[in-house]
């Protein structure tokens, strides 16, 4: 056996599909086994592999181990001179393994090997090569002088930006992604170190390679896709703290106590600069525009408020100071709350649903301020001068901010996506069928022609690409990978690089579409498994039924208690929804659909499957009513399952 492929899978299905199928043609002319150690996911992928690989050495765990562990359960059963292991979220050229094996045949020094990583866009992904992280090195990085200084020698030590991302380097350490060493490599300095969980691993073995006598080489005459962040999510807290905190593993196994002890200092420093830094961050994007609103709106009222004045008052006279310290100020918020609620705040930003919102709250202060004592009826024409200068002012300064593209500020109508696919027509088709079912709205430009055949059929062929590109303003191209080898895929998308196009690829006989528009985001998935119940509209219009039934349900309990058979249990479930424990509609779980691919929401009182009670004894049912509701997200339907089950609302 020469070579055993090992994956560490965790709730990436679609990922690992596409991973596998570009696995199984880089291996059609070699004596190799594939590996997939799956870490407790909950989304069907282990039910995938079975059906889809077949030939697939599967190991399943009932619990996330880890990726140390994981890979070790694999490598202890392998019978490659060589062992691979590959991420998930990657996909590899049909020649990958072959060029990456002849290399190592003729390097006898070589213990391990990484290969040149681009991420969906194309781009060069830095860590395909990386030096040891010694106390300096990492503090380079972690302030940013590695950034400012990329081509250092002494600042880039961490990404080796001094080095040709072109040319064959000796390296320190090999990516996690894809690490290629000999198996007699791995008996003599060890398996991974499992007391890292997540991320270091790859590091700290890579570093006992070279202890080990051999070194690692960076070889980049393949490349591979990444879809870097797929397995986590890059950018959240807990990334840094358990990436920084492997880094202190590193150190303390490795370093000098002295210089242990420094890494650990800048390492925690790190950490909580870092979190500060993301909690700021994701606060200022969230609170800028309605404190924008907010100090818009008040100082329209603060302008037009003399100007009124002068009409209501013709004898003299003004608003008492309450009004701007208090009834402003409410009016505002009120506004606020609407436009939240109608999705005027949700990026990328959508005219009409900020218009809606602010006039929503225009007719609710309305209809408040009608039923009002006359003593608190200030100015009925204050409140429309303020909803005009809202539409005004508010929609004048989102165009500005979407005129100066800046990226938190652009509208919905820049985001329409111009697709054109690369392939034949009748995978064309089938790939056009998940679009159409995944994403609302896009214009499909045309099918180009993978061959450089001219045919009607086509807009153009592949050699034609970049004017295609150009000409039409396509901002996403998807290749069809039945039609198209890995290695052209690749190597088109180094060619079209700087061009900012969104790449997606299509495996064969599949129902996912995947691709990633950059190195900090998840990759986008196109799937007709589509769960649109965790768009963020459809979750705000849930929260809000929740809330507005609990109130209604708390102001009339009297009434209620008569027809809810556990009248306890009511009052709890009232309180448990108000205070977002609960949802009052949401999935029925069963011991055995507990592992579904369902997305994650509030526990509800209420389900599809209770309320039509014939359905509990059949679990296939209750798995097609879960799906089919997190799918088809429509409010009516919270409305139906409450007015059916009504007096089970006390179920606790």
């Amino acid at each position: 056996m020469k070579l055993s492929v090992v994956i560490v899978n965790y709730n990436v299905k679609y990922f690992l599909e596409q991973c596998l199928h570009s696995v199984y043609k880089a291996i059609n002319q070699l004596q190799a086994e594939v590996f997939v150690v799956d870490n407790a996911s909950v989304d069907g992928s282990c039910a995938m592999v079975r059906q889809k690989f077949p030939q697939v050495h599967l190991i399943e765990n009932t619990a996330n181990v880890g990726f140390s562990k994981a890979n070790n359960q694999a490598i202890r059963l392998t019978k490659g001179a060589y062992v691979l292991l590959l991420n998930p979220d990657t996909v590899v050229e049909e020649d990958t393994f072959t060029k990456v094996l002849d290399f190592m045949d003729e390097t006898p020094d070589a213990g391990g090997l990484g290969v040149k990583m681009i991420d969906g866009k194309g781009v060069f992904l830095p860590e395909s090569k990386r030096g040891l992280p010694t106390p300096m090195v990492a503090f380079y990085k972690i302030f940013g002088l590695s950034k400012l200084f990329p081509h250092s020698k002494k600042f880039s030590r961490y990404h080796l930006g001094y080095l040709s991302n072109n040319e064959v380097h000796q390296i320190e350490v090999l990516a996690g992604a894809f690490m290629l060493m000999r198996k007699e490599t791995l008996n003599k300095v060890g398996l991974l170190d499992e007391d890292y969980f997540m991320y270091g691993e790859d590091i700290d073995l890579s570093y006992r390679i070279t202890l080990g006598g051999y070194k690692n080489y960076y070889f980049p005459h393949t490349t591979i896709i990444h879809y870097k962040g797929e397995s986590t999510k890059k950018g959240s807290i807990n990334y840094v703290k358990v990436f920084y905190n492997a880094m202190i593993i590193f150190a303390r196994k490795h370093f000098s106590s002295k210089n242990a002890k420094l890494f650990s200092l800048f390492i925690n420093i790190a950490i909580y600069f870092r979190a500060a830094l993301a909690i700021f961050s994701r606060f200022f994007t969230k609170i800028i525009f309605p404190i924008f609103d907010f100090v818009l709106l008040f100082l329209g009222f603060w302008f037009i408020a003399p100007l009124w004045e002068s009409i209501k008052f013709p004898e003299g006279g003004h608003f008492p100071q309450s009004y701007f310290t208090v009834v402003v100020p409410i009016y505002i918020l009120v506004w606020i709350t609407s436009v939240y609620f109608s999705g005027g705040y949700d990026k990328p930003l959508k005219v009409g649903s900020f218009i809606r919102g602010l006039l929503f709250g225009t007719g609710l202060i309305l209809v408040v301020y009608a039923l009002l004592p006359e003593s608190y009826r200030f100015s009925r024409a204050m409140i429309l001068l303020g909803t005009l200068w809202g539409l005004l002012v508010m929609l004048a300064y989102r165009i500005l901010f979407h005129r100066l593209t800046f990226i938190n500020f652009q509208f919905d109508s820049v985001r329409k996506n111009r697709i054109a696919l690369i392939g034949n027509p009748n995978e064309a088709q089938r790939v056009l069928s998940i679009i159409r079912e995944s994403l609302p709205q896009f214009e499909y430009v045309g099918l180009i022609n993978p061959e450089n055949n001219p045919n009607d059929n086509f807009i153009g062929t592949l050699n034609q690409l970049k004017d295609i590109v150009n000409i039409n303003k396509i901002n996403e191209l998807i290749f069809c990978a039945s039609d198209l080898p890995a290695q052209k895929i690749i190597r088109e998308m180094l060619r079209l690089e700087g061009l900012g196009i969104s790449y997606k690829i299509a495996p064969p006989e599949s129902v996912s579409i995947i691709g990633s528009n950059s190195i900090d985001t998840a990759g986008d998935l196109y799937t007709v498994e589509f769960n649109n119940i965790t768009k963020p509209h459809n979750l705000r219009k849930k929260r809000l039924f929740d809330v507005a039934t609990s109130l209604s349900l708390l102001l009339f309990t009297p009434f209620w208690l008569f027809f809810i058979k556990n009248r306890k249990g009511l009052i709890q479930n009232i309180f448990s929804v108000l205070f977002g424990i609960k949802s009052w509609v949401g999935f029925y779980y069963t011991n055995s659909n507990s592992s579904l691919s369902l997305p994650r929401i509030k526990k509800g009182v209420l389900s599809w499957a209770l309320v039509f009670s014939d359905t509990l004894g059949d679990e296939v049912k209750v798995e097609k009513m879960n799906l089919l509701y997190a799918k088809n997200y429509q409010l009516r339907n919270d409305f139906k399952v409450l007015v059916k089950g009504f007096r089970l609302l006390g179920k606790t």
